[in-house]
């Protein structure tokens, strides 16, 4: 017994020599924790440098676009073929996608060789023997009957453009086909395709092998966002934020990036790291100088890495007695098969004596530890610098992200780690599914968003129906049956700087109601200082009887008074009231219909400012001299107008949308008087009442318009206006869930409920800075569970219907500028438009669009855009002090 104890130990005792031994001769490969941080910032620092425009032509990592955009979401379906070239063996597969609810497949295929001479020879030779492997494969499946869409799998580094192409950037591995190097191989396999003419196969698109792999996993796993492939050679992809890739047009969602990390280090990067041996390896091999990290990794090196170690080992007299056989000096003697057998753990030094002794070399015990030892740290060195690189790639994900954990899979593939040994070709035949369903859903979507994309034609159009409107509600004859009421609001000047006094202003016109004390000041120290107080409009009220509502502004009004402890003064006030009113003078009008959810009883056809004083009477706390009531469009352009003499146009663009001008009173025909000019308000909301803009109106329009308090109402307003846009987005997105391409087919109480989504959410969705993420957190917020592709088709459909809002918008006030250019009888119009409301102001791109579009259809007219300072509460009070102005003139 205590024989077989000191023979044990003695074994041990050798092993431990001998490992101790190689390790202190290849220290150099032995990497610490600090130098694989290492490794993993200066890779990240490369990702970075590849995905620029202006470093990726001198980045070694290239970060090539794949235009892969889309994961698999388990609805594929449909019969495939794939090809796969780039390994020891080429592929042919037929993959079938069931679109069954378990996301399954079927697969066949079958291995070709690639012969040296082949894959070494020239580019029509190589792409000739693919679809000749292609079309005996179809022969033995029985499929050259059938016309398929095909998926080609191409394992080295290329520049596409399209998914259907790829333009070879270099060869790697053992390939070195002549001719194919900068061409599109996409199109030599269709060329040698051609040539069958007893096959008909549709090439649809081509990817790189770690793209097929991650794919394919994703298939199975809906996490899977990145793919790496380490066999022959190696290489990951994952999916990164568009608005980092400076290479493709676009911001929007991701796209799959084959980072080629093959030839990280071939700048140098990594020289303090590659021993004598690698650059051994790389002198004696097919492109010096190249793919350098690969060549540290990929099992086609680590074989003859192991052999150069051996070799010198041996000539220093460290193995085999110094003995150097024939086989050992031959390259490519011992291959990854060979290192994999001798690191096995049970039979790993039995297989290192059989295959040592095949190379003629008479290993002993002493030996055979150490080549297996040798063996095990070239492994393990090809490992940690293959983790450290995919470390640096799941830190970004991380950081876009913006999470302090991250949970995700990567799928894998390749001899050196076999997890999928199908993942690359199948997944070839994944991204043609993915493609296909893609390009179907494209034409769904397409179908729907079509009626909103407005042609120059269409717009000038709606401009031209607009003037004739204008000119129909200014004309005496007409104005009963036009749509744009062409209101005249009696004020009858702008501010010219004299204005001076304390004036009250109220504002009704949305769900919060304002009461403002609003101190203007002449002369050289000319300001204007306001005081408010905001008071909620409860819905019972907007939608009870009008005595109830205007009691209700009574007792803010006296809230306010005391509360600046001005109760007992009897100050001028404007009542801007953002309401179609029809005006005898500046202190009347009759309302003539409700708008924006009010409903109260007993209002429409009488005069509101008759309705205030009795409202006050019935109080008896205070009286106030009520001088004007006003349009907040028209408080709009007399706020700016107290800025900019040149402003004579208001529009409101928020909650609701209208605009007012002042109009020379000679056109003017339903009022008395030639001299002069007068600000009318348009009402353009109504426009295309009379069905003129049914045209361009599209059934989401329609819908919205039934399921409001005025069906059959202010119908521009509906199509231009924050109160309804969130609205029409909610019913395209219900039709695009209910055709399955949106949220799982799935329609959410959420969904279903009316007013979900407010205009400040198609502002937030449409920014520019906000990332896609936080976009699926609005939608989450809004109880949508949402993709990266849902929230891409979100944010789509909020741009278009907010685009079409603001062409329409813009058409609207194109017609009226050019109005305003005939009236002056100019070539050339310069004014201002003063312009309120919230979509205007908040939305990233209303405002532009909207500006865009004027210039397109009134070119001759040079207008200025200039935001207003409260046009509500200040524009009521300076017209007041106009107006009060005017009349003491007239006393005069």
């Amino acid at each position: 017994m205590f024989a077989v104890h000191l023979l044990a130990f003695h074994f041990a005792k050798l092993k431990e020599d001998q490992i101790k031994k190689v390790d202190r001769y290849l220290y150099h490969m032995r990497l610490s924790d600090d130098v694989l941080l290492d490794v993993m910032g200066r890779f990240r620092a490369e990702m970075v440098k590849g995905l620029g425009r202006d470093t990726n032509p001198t980045a070694t990592v290239k970060m090539l676009p794949s235009l892969v955009r889309s994961l698999p979401d388990g609805s594929e379906k449909g019969d495939f073929l794939a090809v796969d070239l780039g390994g020891s063996q080429f592929r042919a597969l037929e993959v079938k996608v069931f679109n069954d609810g378990k996301q399954s497949s079927q697969l066949e295929s079958k291995f070709y060789p690639t012969p040296k001479e082949v894959i070494q020879g020239s580019g029509a030779e190589l792409f000739s023997y693919v679809a000749d492997c292609l079309s005996d494969f179809m022969e033995s499946r029985n499929l050259k009957h059938k016309k398929l869409p095909l998926g080609f799998t191409f394992s080295f580094p290329c520049k596409q453009n399209k998914l259907e192409e790829g333009v070879l950037l270099s060869w790697t591995k053992h390939f070195k086909a002549r001719g194919v190097q900068g061409t599109d191989v996409a199109s030599s396999l269709r060329k040698a395709l051609q040539k069958h003419k007893d096959i008909d196969v549709d090439v649809l698109a081509m990817v790189n092998d770690t793209v097929g792999t991650m794919m394919t996993c994703g298939y199975d796993d809906p996490r899977c966002e990145v793919g790496l492939i380490i066999g022959t050679g190696t290489n990951a992809c994952y999916m990164e934020d568009m608005r980092h890739i400076d290479l493709v047009e676009g911001d929007e969602g991701r796209m799959c990036i084959n980072t080629e990390w093959g030839a990280f280090g071939d700048d140098g990067a990594l020289d303090d790291l590659r021993t004598e041996f690698d650059r051994e390896l790389d002198l004696g091999s097919l492109n010096p100088g190249k793919q350098l990290f690969e060549k540290m990794i990929s099992s086609l090196y680590l074989g003859e890495l192991v052999r150069l170690i051996l070799l010198k080992m041996t000539k220093e007299g460290l193995l085999f007695n110094g003995k150097v056989s024939a086989a050992l000096l031959t390259k490519g003697k011992i291959e990854m098969k060979h290192v994999s057998a001798m690191e096995k753990y049970k039979e790993g030094l039995s297989n290192t004596k059989e295959i040592l002794t095949e190379l003629n070399l008479f290993p002993s015990e002493d030996d055979c530890i150490a080549v297996q030892h040798v063996c095990t740290i070239v492994s393990f060195r090809s490992a940690n610098l293959c983790a450290a690189a995919l470390a640096a790639i799941l830190t970004r994900l991380r950081e876009n992200k913006k999470l302090l954990r991250l949970r995700t899979t990567v799928g894998i593939d390749g001899g050196l780690y076999k997890t999928h040994p199908q993942g690359s070709a199948k997944g070839a035949a994944m991204v043609t599914a993915v493609a296909y369903r893609l390009a179907a859903q494209r034409k769904q979507i397409d179908a729907v968003l079509a009626p909103f994309l407005l042609s120059l034609e269409t717009l000038r159009d709606v401009k031209n129906k607009m003037r004739t409107e204008l000119e129909y509600g200014l004309k005496r004859e007409t104005q009963d049956r036009a749509t744009v009421k062409m209101l005249p609001t009696y004020v009858c000047g702008t501010p010219d700087g004299t204005e001076n006094g304390k004036y009250l202003a109220l504002d009704l016109g949305g769900t919060n109601f304002r009461v403002l004390l609003v101190k203007i000041r002449s002369g050289r120290r000319r300001s204007v200082r306001m005081y408010n107080k905001i008071f909620a409009i409860p819905l019972e009220i907007m939608q009870g009887t009008g005595e109830e509502l205007f009691d209700h502004i009574v007792q803010c009004i006296a809230d306010f008074l005391e509360y600046m402890g001005i109760k007992g003064a009897r100050l001028p006030l404007g009542f801007t009231f953002s309401f179609p009113c029809r005006q005898a003078s500046i202190g009347k009008g009759t309302l003539v219909g409700w708008t924006k959810g009010f409903k109260a009883t007993d209002c429409e056809g009488e005069d509101v400012v008759d309705m205030l004083r009795e409202a006050i009477r019935r109080r008896n706390e205070f009286d106030l001299d009520i001088v004007a009531v006003v349009n907040d469009t028209v408080g709009t352009m007399m706020t700016c107008g107290y800025e900019d003499p040149n402003c004579e146009i208001g529009l409101i663009a928020g909650t609701g949308s209208n605009v007012c001008y002042m109009e020379d009173m000679k056109n003017i025909e339903i009022v008395e008087g030639n001299e002069g000019k007068m600000c009318i308000n348009t009402e353009w909301g109504g426009f295309g009442d009379n069905g003129c803009i049914d045209n361009i109106r599209t059934k989401y329009d329609k819908e919205v318009d039934e399921g409001s308090l005025n069906a059959g109402k202010q119908r521009y307003e509906k199509m231009t206006s924050g109160m309804y846009l969130g609205e029409i987005v909610r019913q395209i997105l219900i039709d695009l869930t209910k055709q399955g391409l949106l949220f799982r087919g799935q329609i959410s109480e959420s969904l279903r409920k009316r007013g979900i989504f407010e205009t400040k959410f198609l502002s937030q969705i449409e920014s520019d800075r906000l990332a896609l993420l936080q976009v699926r957190r609005i939608l989450q917020q809004l109880g949508l569970d949402s993709t990266c592709e849902d929230s891409i088709i979100v944010k789509e459909v909020c741009g278009a219907v907010s685009r079409r809002a603001a062409q329409l918008c813009g058409a609207g006030l194109a017609a009226i500028v050019e109005k305003k250019r005939e009236n002056r009888g100019v070539e050339h119009l310069q004014i201002t438009v003063g312009v309120d409301g919230t979509l205007y102001k908040l939305h990233p791109h209303f405002s532009r669009i909207l500006q865009e579009t004027v210039k397109e259809l009134a070119p001759r007219c040079d207008v200025t855009f200039m935001l207003s300072e409260d046009g509500s509460g200040k524009g009521a009070a300076l017209i007041t002090a106009v107006a009060k102005r005017l009349h003491n003139i007239g006393q005069k």
